[in-house]
């Protein structure tokens, strides 16, 4: 399939105003109301206004555990051990256990949209997806998250990919695990994995132009 050529932007690695998410008439806004957003980011994805499945795909195939960089790959087996070892990620503490799945909040036409790509690694849900759109959602013994996607115009006739991640915290433990994690987020996880995501984007888009 022939699409258009992608360009990629280096200042787009960079967090973004809370704005720019809520300014735009995304569909989780109905779905997710009650939940905090706790980041917003620009992703070095640049595209046309149909490649927004690109986008999804390379989330959905993702794989913290071989990232080429080390400190995720660390951070990430760390995470898991801690959540095995205090039973954070039990079966009775996520989607359909502790709490309810947001998919119960979806209307019929989202329902009926479909949920995009499963995870192939992480242990997301997916909850619907649009032609720009894409939202997933997980949850343990410390909060209930919201990953969002989406493809935004940039003001020169391209389209962009931007990620929210938006919380809803359980308790105290909830609210002390995030600002526990919030700085191994910022310095260390989300520079590489916007690296990583400029890096599959630009292999996933090269051979989309090719076909």
């Amino acid at each position: 399939m022939l699409t258009s050529k992608p360009m990629l932007i280096p200042e787009f690695r960079h967090t973004l105003p809370s704005s720019a998410h809520t300014s735009q008439p995304w569909r989780i806004h109905e779905i997710a109301g009650d939940f905090e957003l706790e980041d917003v980011w620009a992703l070095p994805t640049s595209g046309g206004a149909d490649d927004f499945h690109l986008l999804v795909e390379g989330f959905a195939s993702a794989d913290p555990s071989r990232s080429p960089s080390l400190p995720v790959r660390v951070l990430f087996a760390i995470r898991w051990k801690v959540g095995e070892l205090l039973g954070w990620d039990d079966p009775e503490t996520g989607v359909g256990a502790r709490v309810p799945t947001l998919r119960d909040r979806l209307p019929a036409d989202l329902r009926e949209a479909g949920a995009g790509p499963q995870f192939e690694e992480l242990p997301f849900t997916p909850l619907y997806l649009t032609h720009d759109e894409w939202a997933a959602e997980i949850a343990n013994r410390t909060m209930h998250g919201v990953l969002h996607l989406g493809w935004v115009p940039d003001g020169n006739g391209r389209h962009r990919g931007q990620m929210a991640v938006l919380v809803k915290r359980n308790g105290l433990l909830g609210a002390a695990y995030m600002a526990a994690i919030r700085p191994f987020r910022h310095l260390l996880v989300y520079p590489r994995m916007l690296a990583e995501i400029e890096r599959r984007w630009r292999a996933r888009t090269k051979l989309e132009t090719v076909e």
